[in-house]
């Protein structure tokens, strides 16, 4: 699909496939919050990814490093709204970047491409929710000029 360079390291994005959800529920589960929410049975996940991959408003990346290792993963929703003059809204959803590869810009380069993608799909907002537990999260939503300026609610059902 597309390749980020990263000085000397590349990190190439793809559609996330059906054979990669276990590699991709590791990465959500290695976190804070992910080792409480995730779980090891995969039929769940299964049936969610193939929602997502059924929907042409969905995107699922998985991003591997050379040695072809998923490294990071973030899902991408065109959510069509009358709000806001009939505004095409980006929801960026299940960011994880592993923790080898913090630090490395990857965070930032992959955003700039999601944030690209958006627009050309006539996306005019980028939006995203973060738990409040979070903080790093937050900075570095902060430093991309993300403002905070609702507050989510939830409601398990």
């Amino acid at each position: 699909m597309h390749t980020l360079e990263l000085g000397d390291r590349s990190f190439h994005l793809t559609r996330a496939t059906g054979a990669e959800l276990p590699e991709l529920v590791a990465l959500l589960a290695d976190d804070m919050l992910g080792r409480e929410r995730e779980s090891a049975a995969l039929g769940p996940y299964e049936r969610a990814f193939a929602r997502i991959d059924g929907d042409e408003n969905q995107l699922l990346l998985a991003v591997r490093d050379d040695a072809g290792t998923i490294v990071a993963t973030m899902q991408l929703t065109l959510i069509p709204s009358l709000s806001r003059g009939g505004a095409i809204r980006l929801q960026i959803e299940a960011v994880r970047v592993a923790a080898s590869t913090r630090g490395s810009g990857l965070g930032t380069a992959l955003f700039g491409w999601a944030h690209r993608w958006g627009r050309e799909q006539g996306a005019r907002l980028a939006q995203l929710t973060t738990d409040a537990a979070r903080t790093d999260a937050h900075r570095f939503y902060d430093r991309l000029g993300y403002v905070p300026s609702h507050m989510g609610y939830k409601l398990p059902l």
